[in-house]
């Protein structure tokens, strides 16, 4: 799960797609229909909902965790910054936050949620 209208969330999504050979991963937009319907079942909502949220069969992550685990189930090299999960989650979810908190000014923000192409269309809840 994604903040859809977050320019760096659009870029961190457009990464994963471009790495993900295997196409393990499926992504939808926090402010979508079934981006809500899916956050709602899973009771987050407010600080957990900034930037990537990473639903699996039996976990969630956010912050920073969330990043790395994503990075960890990508192909060599990218599965290595995973590694970082060796530096203390606070300190991490203190840099985490500080990019979230500032992502709008810095990188954009856009007016709508992304609009997969057909042939992503299937990766992405709508």
């Amino acid at each position: 799960m994604f903040d859809g209208v977050c320019n760096l969330c659009n870029a961190l999504v457009n990464f994963v797609i471009d790495r993900d050979r295997a196409e393990i991963f499926s992504f939808g937009a926090q402010q979508s229909a079934g981006g809500r319907a899916m956050l709602s079942g899973l009771h987050l909502t407010g600080a957990d909902l900034a930037g990537i949220v990473l639903v699996t069969d039996s976990r969630v992550y956010t912050d920073s965790t969330a990043i790395l685990e994503i990075c960890a189930r990508l192909p060599s090299p990218w599965k290595y910054i995973a590694l970082l999960r060796l530096v203390p989650r606070p300190v991490r979810d203190t840099l985490y936050r500080g990019i979230t908190r500032h992502r709008y000014q810095w990188f954009g923000r856009s007016a709508a949620c992304r609009v997969p192409t057909a042939e992503l269309t299937r990766r992405f809840l709508t």
